[in-house]
């Protein structure tokens, strides 16, 4: 019997269905993917929590406390040993976009209330009663002013209060 020249309705069906077929087992394969880099995403992030919520070193709260002991405001060498010591806290993570800045109370005496300092470009700096901080420090001001910290890490999903003795206290927005 001759073989048909012309493709039968029946396998061009049979193609679309195999079309259909292939389309559906890349699609499986591409949300496969995009679940597997997302739960990658996830550990990360609680491994990052995980490291974050550790107790902070006696050096380091020490570093961070001295911020109002005066000098740092015109002395860019020691707000860079204190950017280093957070660097020195943190040898696991890439600190920097991940920890915005630092906001505690201001001991300097009236009109100052709060100090900050901002991990990107290393910037000290103290505000009076009402001076806004920048709106992604302003979070922390209540915090410090409340009391019972030494000072306020500011992340920009969470604040760490971090105590006098290390301790860390995850506060969320």
């Amino acid at each position: 019997m001759p073989k048909p020249m012309l493709k039968t309705p029946q396998t061009a069906t049979q193609r679309t269905q195999a079309d259909s077929l292939l389309s559906a087992v890349r699609q499986e394969r591409q949300l496969g993917q995009e679940q597997q880099h997302e739960e990658a995403r996830m550990l990360e992030k609680r491994n990052t929590d995980r490291l974050l919520r550790k107790t902070r070193s006696k050096a380091y709260v020490e570093a961070l406390s001295k911020l109002d002991a005066g000098g740092h405001v015109q002395n860019q060498k020691q707000i860079e040993e204190i950017l280093q010591t957070i660097r020195q806290e943190f040898p696991d993570l890439e600190v920097y976009g991940l920890l915005l800045g630092v906001v505690a109370i201001c001991y300097l005496g009236e009109p100052y209330e709060v100090h900050s300092l901002a991990i990107e470009g290393g910037i000290l700096e103290h505000y009076q009663r009402g001076q806004a901080l920048p709106s992604r420090l302003e979070k922390a001001r209540g915090i410090a002013l409340r009391g019972g910290y030494q000072f306020i890490e500011v992340y920009s999903d969470c604040c760490r209060a971090i105590g006098k003795n290390g301790s860390v206290a995850v506060i969320l927005e």
